[in-house]
């Protein structure tokens, strides 16, 4: 691996630490793009998508080993998701619940998964609560607010991720949050899926957004979790190595100079027509928000700070992809980051948060 130095959080990988299972059909097509979650039990936990062939997607558990301080493997528990709903499958669909970011939420004492969940009307976030990360209750699909003149469950959205704790919304109201990123893909009853920016929106390139939800509804109903408004996007691609599209990663977590996430940037060619090839990579980069508004982004890294160029990030079911999703806190600043590898496996790496931040980018 090529290190980048005097970059902040440049990964270091630590190698595989999940790949299929070739006796197992349901992870014909990989296991990848995990979430992940400290127990009660202090034991860390990873939520994979298991993916059988057809794209039919699962999300399982899995509990990490460690050898001297570091993850070297995982033993499977099963699975906590499949799918089950209108919203997760359909006649014309066999569906899937795809790539979990699992959070705990302080202010409400639990830990909330929120995932994908494909159906013919295309991927919409859904959320499901636990208390002890075995369990799971459905609450729903996100359900968005009118904002810019527009619906946001008219579209296609990935990459759901809740912050752990409490914000300012742009009215400087507490509020919990999330992050997003709508397609503007909407799928139409015959099949057809055609790409509808909104009007108000002037950058037509999937985008990281922001959206917020009522504390005190939250607080007295979890149900309202599912509610959110006051969408607004955050971050647009804006370097080369992201010049196709951005993407949330691991969930937001509080680092002394704010929230630190990692994200995905897409570059290379692409076409809605899927007779035609597309020739992609996708690369992680290190994104820090305000801790208390984080609509404000306070850092942003020029240059990724992990690319695939290992075999196993090279080649899989879509290659040449590292897609972060989840990160675990450890002691003394250090994070460790477990990422997809070309649509197939998992692998983990790690770095350590810096003193401070550029105060430009290099």
């Amino acid at each position: 691996m090529s290190i980048v130095h005097n970059v902040p959080f440049q990964l270091r990988r630590l190698g595989l630490i999940m790949a299929p299972d070739p006796d197992d059909p349901f992870e014909a097509w990989g296991v990848l793009n995990p979430a992940s979650a400290r127990g009660h039990d202090g034991e860390l936990y990873l939520f994979p998508r298991e993916v059988a062939e057809g794209n039919y997607s699962r999300i399982g558990l899995a509990r990490v080993r460690f050898h001297n301080g570091d993850p070297v493997a995982v033993t499977r528990l099963g699975i906590v998701l499949e799918p089950a709903t209108d919203y997760e499958r359909s006649e014309r669909s066999i569906g899937g619940v795809e790539d979990a970011r699992v959070t705990w939420v302080e202010p409400l004492q639990t830990w909330v998964m929120a995932y994908t969940a494909v159906s013919a009307r295309g991927p919409r976030i859904a959320l499901a609560v636990s208390d002890d990360l075995f369990e799971w209750n459905r609450l729903g699909l996100l359900d968005y607010a009118d904002c810019l003149g527009t619906d946001f469950n008219h579209y296609g959205n990935k990459d759901g991720a809740f912050f752990p704790d409490v914000v300012l919304d742009r009215d400087g109201r507490p509020a919990l949050a999330l992050l997003h990123r709508p397609t503007y893909l909407v799928s139409h009853p015959d099949g057809t899926v055609t790409l509808e920016v909104p009007a108000d929106v002037h950058e037509d390139r999937e985008s990281i957004w922001i959206g917020y939800i009522n504390l005190e509804d939250a607080l007295q109903d979890i149900s309202n979790l599912t509610r959110v408004y006051d969408n607004q996007l955050l971050a647009v691609p804006e370097q080369p190595w992201e010049s196709l599209k951005i993407g949330g990663g691991t969930p937001p977590i509080r680092i002394p100079q704010g929230w630190l996430i990692f994200y995905h940037g897409v570059s290379g060619t692409y076409s809605m027509n899927p007779a035609v090839p597309k020739h992609v990579v996708y690369d992680a980069g290190a994104m820090v928000l305000d801790a208390e508004r984080p609509a404000e982004i306070l850092y942003r890294s020029p240059q990724p700070v992990l690319t695939p160029e290992e075999n196993d990030e090279r080649e899989g079911i879509v290659p040449n992809v590292v897609f972060p999703t989840a990160v675990d806190q450890r002691e003394n600043g250090r994070l460790d980051v477990y990422y997809g590898m070309a649509d197939s496996r998992i692998g983990v790496a790690c770095t350590t948060v810096p003193d401070y931040l550029p105060e430009e980018c290099p």
